[in-house]
Protein backbone atom coordinates (compact mmCIF):
# COMPACT_ATOMS: atom_id res chain seq x y z
CA UNK A 1 0.00 0.00 0.00
CA UNK A 2 0.83 3.56 -0.62
CA UNK A 3 2.99 5.38 2.41
CA UNK A 4 1.04 8.86 2.01
CA UNK A 5 3.55 11.51 2.24
CA UNK A 6 2.40 15.09 3.72
CA UNK A 7 -0.59 16.40 2.76
CA UNK A 8 0.14 19.74 2.24
CA UNK A 9 3.30 19.22 0.04
CA UNK A 10 2.77 18.22 -3.51
CA UNK A 11 4.82 15.33 -4.89
CA UNK A 12 6.47 17.98 -7.80
CA UNK A 13 8.00 19.88 -4.11
CA UNK A 14 8.57 16.24 -2.43
CA UNK A 15 10.78 15.25 -5.19
CA UNK A 16 12.06 18.56 -6.24
CA UNK A 17 15.97 18.30 -6.55
CA UNK A 18 18.08 19.60 -3.89
CA UNK A 19 21.37 19.51 -5.44
CA UNK A 20 22.37 20.15 -8.91
CA UNK A 21 23.21 16.26 -8.87
CA UNK A 22 19.77 15.21 -8.29
CA UNK A 23 18.40 17.36 -11.40
CA UNK A 24 17.22 14.56 -14.22
CA UNK A 25 17.93 15.65 -17.69
CA UNK A 26 19.53 18.84 -19.37
CA UNK A 27 22.70 16.75 -18.99
CA UNK A 28 23.69 18.80 -22.10
CA UNK A 29 23.79 22.14 -20.06
CA UNK A 30 24.27 20.41 -16.48
CA UNK A 31 27.05 17.66 -17.31
CA UNK A 32 30.51 17.64 -16.15
CA UNK A 33 32.68 20.52 -18.05
CA UNK A 34 28.55 22.14 -19.44
CA UNK A 35 27.89 25.66 -19.83
CA UNK A 36 25.53 26.24 -17.05
CA UNK A 37 27.03 23.64 -14.72
CA UNK A 38 30.92 25.92 -14.97
CA UNK A 39 28.29 29.09 -14.49
CA UNK A 40 27.39 27.13 -10.68
CA UNK A 41 30.97 26.49 -9.95
CA UNK A 42 32.35 30.00 -11.54
CA UNK A 43 30.61 31.09 -7.79
CA UNK A 44 29.58 34.20 -9.77
CA UNK A 45 26.27 33.81 -10.62
CA UNK A 46 25.08 35.78 -14.35
CA UNK A 47 21.88 36.91 -15.35
CA UNK A 48 20.43 34.39 -18.12
CA UNK A 49 17.27 33.34 -19.87
CA UNK A 50 16.20 29.59 -19.64
CA UNK A 51 14.10 28.21 -22.76
CA UNK A 52 12.50 25.84 -22.79
CA UNK A 53 9.45 23.64 -22.86
CA UNK A 54 6.86 23.37 -19.84
CA UNK A 55 8.20 20.80 -17.24
CA UNK A 56 11.62 20.95 -18.37
CA UNK A 57 13.06 22.60 -14.75
CA UNK A 58 13.47 26.44 -15.22
CA UNK A 59 12.47 27.05 -11.78
CA UNK A 60 14.17 24.08 -10.38
CA UNK A 61 17.44 25.26 -12.01
CA UNK A 62 16.88 28.89 -10.65
CA UNK A 63 16.13 27.89 -7.04
CA UNK A 64 19.16 25.15 -7.16
CA UNK A 65 21.34 29.10 -8.39
CA UNK A 66 19.91 30.68 -5.93
CA UNK A 67 20.78 28.11 -3.02
CA UNK A 68 24.12 27.54 -4.76
CA UNK A 69 25.09 31.51 -4.34
CA UNK A 70 23.59 31.95 -1.08
CA UNK A 71 21.41 34.38 -2.60
CA UNK A 72 17.65 35.73 -1.86
CA UNK A 73 15.00 34.30 -4.65
CA UNK A 74 12.22 36.58 -5.52
CA UNK A 75 9.89 35.17 -7.91
CA UNK A 76 7.49 37.32 -9.82
CA UNK A 77 5.10 36.12 -12.23
CA UNK A 78 4.58 37.85 -15.86
CA UNK A 79 1.19 36.00 -16.02
CA UNK A 80 0.18 37.63 -13.02
CA UNK A 81 2.77 40.28 -11.79
CA UNK A 82 3.45 43.88 -13.36
CA UNK A 83 5.77 46.81 -12.83
CA UNK A 84 4.11 47.04 -8.59
CA UNK A 85 5.86 43.46 -8.42
CA UNK A 86 9.20 44.49 -9.95
CA UNK A 87 9.27 47.42 -7.97
CA UNK A 88 8.66 45.52 -5.09
CA UNK A 89 11.57 42.90 -5.79
CA UNK A 90 14.16 46.19 -6.43
CA UNK A 91 13.81 47.28 -2.91
CA UNK A 92 13.45 43.97 -1.75
CA UNK A 93 17.09 43.15 -3.33
CA UNK A 94 18.36 46.82 -1.72
CA UNK A 95 17.33 45.58 1.35
CA UNK A 96 19.11 42.42 1.21
CA UNK A 97 22.48 44.39 -0.44
CA UNK A 98 22.72 46.66 2.36
CA UNK A 99 21.86 45.29 5.26
CA UNK A 100 24.23 43.59 7.88
CA UNK A 101 24.76 39.92 5.27
CA UNK A 102 25.23 41.43 2.10
CA UNK A 103 23.12 38.98 0.68
CA UNK A 104 23.03 38.81 -3.09
CA UNK A 105 19.55 38.26 -4.94
CA UNK A 106 18.33 36.48 -7.51
CA UNK A 107 15.14 37.70 -9.43
CA UNK A 108 13.51 35.16 -11.02
CA UNK A 109 10.73 35.54 -13.64
CA UNK A 110 8.74 32.64 -14.82
CA UNK A 111 6.71 33.47 -18.16
CA UNK A 112 8.61 36.32 -19.05
CA UNK A 113 7.51 36.72 -22.91
CA UNK A 114 4.20 37.32 -20.63
CA UNK A 115 5.90 40.86 -19.92
CA UNK A 116 5.56 44.05 -22.29
CA UNK A 117 8.05 45.97 -23.23
CA UNK A 118 8.39 48.58 -20.83
CA UNK A 119 8.17 45.91 -17.99
CA UNK A 120 11.38 44.39 -19.56
CA UNK A 121 13.45 47.39 -19.31
CA UNK A 122 12.28 48.07 -15.91
CA UNK A 123 14.70 45.36 -15.01
CA UNK A 124 17.40 46.86 -17.17
CA UNK A 125 19.36 49.69 -14.99
CA UNK A 126 19.33 46.94 -12.28
CA UNK A 127 20.61 44.22 -13.73
CA UNK A 128 23.64 45.98 -15.35
CA UNK A 129 23.85 48.03 -11.79
CA UNK A 130 24.54 44.51 -10.34
CA UNK A 131 21.30 44.82 -7.67
CA UNK A 132 20.45 41.47 -8.82
CA UNK A 133 20.89 38.86 -11.30
CA UNK A 134 18.13 37.94 -13.38
CA UNK A 135 16.92 34.70 -14.53
CA UNK A 136 13.78 34.70 -16.67
CA UNK A 137 11.96 31.14 -17.99
CA UNK A 138 10.25 31.21 -21.04
CA UNK A 139 8.51 28.78 -23.39
CA UNK A 140 8.97 30.91 -26.02
CA UNK A 141 11.54 31.89 -28.60
CA UNK A 142 13.32 34.87 -26.72
CA UNK A 143 14.61 35.68 -29.96
CA UNK A 144 11.22 37.20 -30.51
CA UNK A 145 9.88 37.70 -27.06
CA UNK A 146 12.59 39.33 -25.13
CA UNK A 147 13.65 42.67 -25.41
CA UNK A 148 17.15 42.81 -27.25
CA UNK A 149 18.36 45.24 -24.66
CA UNK A 150 17.29 42.23 -21.91
CA UNK A 151 18.42 39.55 -24.26
CA UNK A 152 22.14 40.96 -24.89
CA UNK A 153 22.56 41.22 -21.15
CA UNK A 154 21.54 37.37 -20.49
CA UNK A 155 22.88 34.01 -21.65
CA UNK A 156 20.39 31.77 -22.95
CA UNK A 157 19.91 28.29 -21.92
CA UNK A 158 17.76 26.11 -24.26
CA UNK A 159 16.47 23.21 -22.14
CA UNK A 160 15.05 20.20 -23.77
CA UNK A 161 12.19 17.85 -22.83
CA UNK A 162 12.79 15.04 -21.09
CA UNK A 163 13.76 11.49 -22.59
CA UNK A 164 12.33 8.58 -21.84
CA UNK A 165 14.84 7.40 -19.48
CA UNK A 166 14.68 10.54 -17.86
CA UNK A 167 10.85 10.12 -16.90
CA UNK A 168 11.58 6.57 -15.77
CA UNK A 169 13.79 7.96 -13.47
CA UNK A 170 11.36 10.49 -11.84
CA UNK A 171 8.67 7.56 -11.45
CA UNK A 172 11.21 5.19 -9.86
CA UNK A 173 12.47 8.13 -7.64
CA UNK A 174 8.36 8.74 -6.44
CA UNK A 175 8.47 4.44 -5.70
CA UNK A 176 11.74 4.94 -3.74
CA UNK A 177 9.57 7.74 -1.69
CA UNK A 178 6.33 5.31 -1.29
CA UNK A 179 4.52 8.32 -2.48
CA UNK A 180 2.38 5.69 -5.05
CA UNK A 181 2.07 1.93 -5.33
CA UNK A 182 3.94 -0.53 -7.43
CA UNK A 183 3.51 0.01 -11.18
CA UNK A 184 2.81 -2.26 -14.31
CA UNK A 185 5.29 -2.00 -16.54
CA UNK A 186 3.19 -1.64 -19.13
CA UNK A 187 1.26 1.33 -17.11
CA UNK A 188 4.80 2.65 -16.58
CA UNK A 189 5.62 3.23 -20.47
CA UNK A 190 1.77 4.73 -21.03
CA UNK A 191 2.74 6.85 -18.30
CA UNK A 192 6.15 8.18 -20.25
CA UNK A 193 3.80 8.69 -23.38
CA UNK A 194 1.09 10.70 -21.27
CA UNK A 195 4.12 12.90 -19.79
CA UNK A 196 5.43 13.92 -23.80
CA UNK A 197 8.58 15.20 -22.11
CA UNK A 198 7.16 17.34 -19.24
CA UNK A 199 7.99 16.24 -15.86
CA UNK A 200 5.04 18.51 -13.86
CA UNK A 201 2.90 16.55 -16.38
CA UNK A 202 4.04 13.16 -14.99
CA UNK A 203 4.22 14.41 -11.43
CA UNK A 204 0.84 15.75 -11.38
CA UNK A 205 -0.94 12.40 -13.07
CA UNK A 206 1.25 10.80 -10.61
CA UNK A 207 -0.10 13.17 -7.78
CA UNK A 208 -3.41 12.00 -9.19
CA UNK A 209 -3.09 8.06 -9.18
CA UNK A 210 -1.84 8.46 -5.60
CA UNK A 211 -5.04 9.95 -4.45
CA UNK A 212 -7.29 7.86 -6.43
CA UNK A 213 -4.99 4.68 -5.10
CA UNK A 214 -5.64 5.28 -1.75
CA UNK A 215 -8.80 5.93 -2.06
CA UNK A 216 -9.82 2.45 -3.99
CA UNK A 217 -7.09 0.55 -1.89
CA UNK A 218 -5.28 -0.44 -5.24
CA UNK A 219 -2.19 -2.70 -3.92
CA UNK A 220 -0.32 -2.02 -7.67
CA UNK A 221 -1.36 0.20 -10.42
CA UNK A 222 -2.30 -1.58 -13.85
CA UNK A 223 -2.55 -0.62 -17.45
CA UNK A 224 -6.41 -1.87 -17.35
CA UNK A 225 -7.01 0.47 -13.63
CA UNK A 226 -4.20 3.42 -15.53
CA UNK A 227 -7.02 3.93 -18.82
CA UNK A 228 -10.02 3.92 -15.80
CA UNK A 229 -8.43 6.76 -13.94
CA UNK A 230 -6.87 8.73 -16.51
CA UNK A 231 -9.39 7.95 -19.55
CA UNK A 232 -8.82 9.04 -23.09
CA UNK A 233 -5.18 9.82 -23.33
CA UNK A 234 -4.93 13.17 -24.34
CA UNK A 235 -1.32 14.53 -25.52
CA UNK A 236 -0.22 18.18 -24.22
CA UNK A 237 -0.12 20.52 -27.31
CA UNK A 238 1.08 24.54 -27.63
CA UNK A 239 -1.11 25.73 -29.19
CA UNK A 240 -0.08 29.47 -29.81
CA UNK A 241 3.53 28.71 -29.29
CA UNK A 242 6.46 27.28 -30.96
CA UNK A 243 5.26 23.72 -30.82
CA UNK A 244 2.40 24.52 -33.00
CA UNK A 245 4.25 26.55 -35.42
CA UNK A 246 7.44 23.67 -35.37
CA UNK A 247 4.40 20.93 -36.22
CA UNK A 248 2.42 22.59 -38.81
CA UNK A 249 6.14 23.13 -40.48
CA UNK A 250 6.84 19.67 -40.49
CA UNK A 251 3.75 19.14 -42.21
CA UNK A 252 4.09 21.53 -44.68
CA UNK A 253 7.28 20.15 -45.77
CA UNK A 254 6.36 16.61 -45.54
CA UNK A 255 3.27 17.60 -48.13
CA UNK A 256 6.08 19.40 -50.24
CA UNK A 257 8.12 16.34 -49.73
CA UNK A 258 5.67 14.10 -51.19
CA UNK A 259 5.24 11.70 -47.97
CA UNK A 260 1.52 11.11 -47.71
CA UNK A 261 2.32 9.07 -44.36
CA UNK A 262 4.50 11.68 -43.09
CA UNK A 263 2.02 14.61 -44.08
CA UNK A 264 -0.68 12.32 -42.56
CA UNK A 265 1.02 11.81 -39.05
CA UNK A 266 1.63 15.46 -38.64
CA UNK A 267 -2.13 16.43 -39.89
CA UNK A 268 -3.13 14.03 -37.38
CA UNK A 269 -1.01 15.10 -34.65
CA UNK A 270 -1.78 18.96 -34.86
CA UNK A 271 -6.10 17.60 -34.86
CA UNK A 272 -5.02 15.16 -31.56
CA UNK A 273 -3.35 18.46 -30.21
CA UNK A 274 -6.19 20.85 -30.65
CA UNK A 275 -5.38 22.26 -33.49
CA UNK A 276 -8.25 24.14 -34.70
CA UNK A 277 -9.34 22.30 -38.44
CA UNK A 278 -10.10 25.49 -40.24
CA UNK A 279 -6.71 26.58 -39.81
CA UNK A 280 -5.12 23.05 -40.97
CA UNK A 281 -7.32 24.06 -44.10
CA UNK A 282 -6.27 27.30 -45.08
CA UNK A 283 -2.48 26.48 -44.54
CA UNK A 284 -3.64 23.51 -47.15
CA UNK A 285 -5.18 25.82 -49.30
CA UNK A 286 -1.43 28.03 -48.72
CA UNK A 287 0.35 24.48 -49.94
CA UNK A 288 -1.74 23.98 -52.99
CA UNK A 289 -0.87 27.48 -54.07
CA UNK A 290 2.75 27.93 -53.14
CA UNK A 291 3.78 24.05 -53.80
CA UNK A 292 2.12 22.50 -56.36
CA UNK A 293 0.80 25.62 -58.08
CA UNK A 294 0.07 24.78 -61.96
CA UNK A 295 1.74 21.72 -62.00
CA UNK A 296 -1.68 20.30 -60.55
CA UNK A 297 -4.33 23.13 -60.61
CA UNK A 298 -6.91 20.58 -59.48
CA UNK A 299 -5.33 21.06 -56.39
CA UNK A 300 -6.36 24.46 -54.98
CA UNK A 301 -9.77 23.23 -56.55
CA UNK A 302 -9.55 20.17 -53.70
CA UNK A 303 -8.30 22.45 -50.59
CA UNK A 304 -11.46 24.49 -50.71
CA UNK A 305 -13.60 21.67 -51.42
CA UNK A 306 -12.47 20.32 -48.42
CA UNK A 307 -12.31 23.35 -46.54
CA UNK A 308 -15.93 23.78 -47.78
CA UNK A 309 -16.86 20.31 -46.66
CA UNK A 310 -15.12 20.73 -43.24
CA UNK A 311 -17.38 23.54 -42.62
CA UNK A 312 -20.78 21.70 -43.59
CA UNK A 313 -19.95 18.92 -41.54
CA UNK A 314 -17.34 19.84 -38.79
CA UNK A 315 -15.69 17.75 -36.64
CA UNK A 316 -15.01 14.92 -36.55
CA UNK A 317 -16.93 13.56 -39.99
CA UNK A 318 -15.01 17.10 -42.13
CA UNK A 319 -11.84 16.33 -40.97
CA UNK A 320 -11.53 13.02 -43.83
CA UNK A 321 -12.48 15.41 -46.28
CA UNK A 322 -9.18 17.65 -45.15
CA UNK A 323 -6.87 14.20 -44.40
CA UNK A 324 -8.14 13.44 -48.19
CA UNK A 325 -6.41 16.88 -49.22
CA UNK A 326 -3.67 16.04 -47.39
CA UNK A 327 -2.70 12.85 -49.68
CA UNK A 328 -4.19 14.27 -52.68
CA UNK A 329 -1.45 17.61 -52.24
CA UNK A 330 1.29 15.15 -50.80
CA UNK A 331 1.52 13.29 -54.18
CA UNK A 332 0.55 15.70 -56.13
CA UNK A 333 3.11 17.14 -58.80
CA UNK A 334 5.16 20.15 -56.92
CA UNK A 335 5.95 23.25 -58.75
CA UNK A 336 6.64 26.63 -57.29
CA UNK A 337 7.41 28.27 -60.28
CA UNK A 338 4.23 30.63 -59.92
CA UNK A 339 5.61 31.29 -56.03
CA UNK A 340 8.78 32.24 -56.81
CA UNK A 341 7.77 34.52 -60.29
CA UNK A 342 5.35 36.48 -58.07
CA UNK A 343 8.38 37.47 -55.38
CA UNK A 344 10.24 38.04 -57.60
CA UNK A 345 8.33 40.63 -59.47
CA UNK A 346 7.49 42.22 -56.18
CA UNK A 347 11.43 42.59 -55.46
CA UNK A 348 10.99 43.60 -58.93
CA UNK A 349 8.61 45.97 -59.07
CA UNK A 350 9.67 47.67 -55.37
CA UNK A 351 13.11 48.37 -56.82
CA UNK A 352 12.08 49.58 -60.26
CA UNK A 353 11.14 52.95 -61.16
CA UNK A 354 7.35 53.55 -62.38
CA UNK A 355 7.74 52.88 -66.09
CA UNK A 356 4.21 54.21 -68.09
CA UNK A 357 2.19 51.86 -69.79
CA UNK A 358 2.61 51.78 -73.47
CA UNK A 359 0.11 54.29 -75.38
CA UNK A 360 -1.18 50.77 -78.02
CA UNK A 361 -2.19 49.26 -74.19
CA UNK A 362 -3.24 52.24 -72.79
CA UNK A 363 -7.75 52.55 -72.22
CA UNK A 364 -9.37 54.93 -74.53
CA UNK A 365 -12.88 55.53 -73.20
CA UNK A 366 -13.42 59.31 -74.32
CA UNK A 367 -12.66 61.11 -77.83
CA UNK A 368 -9.74 62.97 -76.42
CA UNK A 369 -8.25 60.16 -75.44
CA UNK A 370 -8.14 58.45 -78.99
CA UNK A 371 -6.65 61.86 -80.56
CA UNK A 372 -4.09 61.45 -78.14
CA UNK A 373 -3.36 58.11 -79.45
CA UNK A 374 -4.18 56.18 -76.34
CA UNK A 375 -4.67 52.65 -77.53
CA UNK A 376 -3.33 53.32 -81.00
CA UNK A 377 -2.06 50.54 -82.72
CA UNK A 378 -3.30 47.59 -80.54
CA UNK A 379 -4.05 44.48 -81.82
CA UNK A 380 -6.92 42.39 -80.20
CA UNK A 381 -5.43 38.76 -80.53
CA UNK A 382 -8.69 36.98 -80.95
CA UNK A 383 -8.50 38.38 -84.19
CA UNK A 384 -5.38 37.38 -85.14
CA UNK A 385 -4.48 33.59 -86.18
CA UNK A 386 -4.61 31.18 -83.17
CA UNK A 387 -6.03 34.08 -81.30
CA UNK A 388 -2.14 35.05 -80.60
CA UNK A 389 -1.15 38.53 -81.96
CA UNK A 390 2.65 37.14 -82.52
CA UNK A 391 5.63 39.69 -82.27
CA UNK A 392 3.83 42.17 -79.60
CA UNK A 393 4.76 43.75 -76.35
CA UNK A 394 2.80 43.82 -73.69
CA UNK A 395 5.79 44.97 -71.44
CA UNK A 396 6.37 48.92 -71.08
CA UNK A 397 8.53 50.07 -73.64
CA UNK A 398 12.34 49.77 -73.31
CA UNK A 399 12.68 46.98 -70.72
CA UNK A 400 13.73 43.68 -71.92
CA UNK A 401 11.80 40.56 -71.52
CA UNK A 402 12.34 39.29 -67.55
CA UNK A 403 11.30 36.03 -67.75
CA UNK A 404 9.90 35.97 -64.50
CA UNK A 405 8.03 32.51 -64.85
CA UNK A 406 9.69 29.56 -65.35
CA UNK A 407 7.87 26.40 -65.48
CA UNK A 408 8.95 23.05 -64.20
CA UNK A 409 8.91 20.10 -66.32
CA UNK A 410 6.22 18.31 -63.86
CA UNK A 411 2.76 17.71 -64.53
CA UNK A 412 0.36 20.63 -66.24
CA UNK A 413 3.53 22.65 -66.41
CA UNK A 414 5.38 20.56 -69.14
CA UNK A 415 2.19 21.18 -71.57
CA UNK A 416 2.29 24.88 -70.42
CA UNK A 417 6.07 24.82 -70.92
CA UNK A 418 5.94 23.60 -74.27
CA UNK A 419 3.13 26.54 -74.60
CA UNK A 420 5.19 28.95 -74.11
CA UNK A 421 8.16 27.61 -76.23
CA UNK A 422 5.52 27.79 -79.53
CA UNK A 423 4.38 31.37 -78.88
CA UNK A 424 7.94 32.43 -78.35
CA UNK A 425 9.24 30.69 -81.73
CA UNK A 426 6.39 32.49 -83.16
CA UNK A 427 7.30 36.01 -81.38
CA UNK A 428 10.77 35.26 -83.14
CA UNK A 429 9.26 34.61 -86.55
CA UNK A 430 8.19 38.40 -86.34
CA UNK A 431 10.42 39.99 -84.81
Amino acid sequence: MVTAHTPHQPLAELLRPKTLGQVIGQQHLLGEGMALRLAFESGQPHSCILWGPPGTGKTTIARLMADAFDAQFITISAVLGGIKDIREAVELARVARDGLEQRRTIVFVDEVHRFNKSQQDAFLPHVESGLFTFIGATTENPSFEVNSALLSRAAVYVLQPLGTEDLKQIVARALSQCALPAIESVAVDRLIAYADGDARRLLNTLETLSVAAQQEKVVEITDVWLLKVLGERMRRYDKGGEQFYDTISALHKSVRGSDPDASLYWFVRMLDGGADPRYLARRLVRMATEDIGLADPRALRLALDAAEVYERLGSPEGELALAECVVYLAVAPKSNAVYKAFNEVKAFVKKDGTRPVPMHLRNAPTQLMKELDYGKGYRYAHDEEGGFAAGENYLPDGMASPGFYQPVERGLEIRIAQRLRDLESRNNKEN
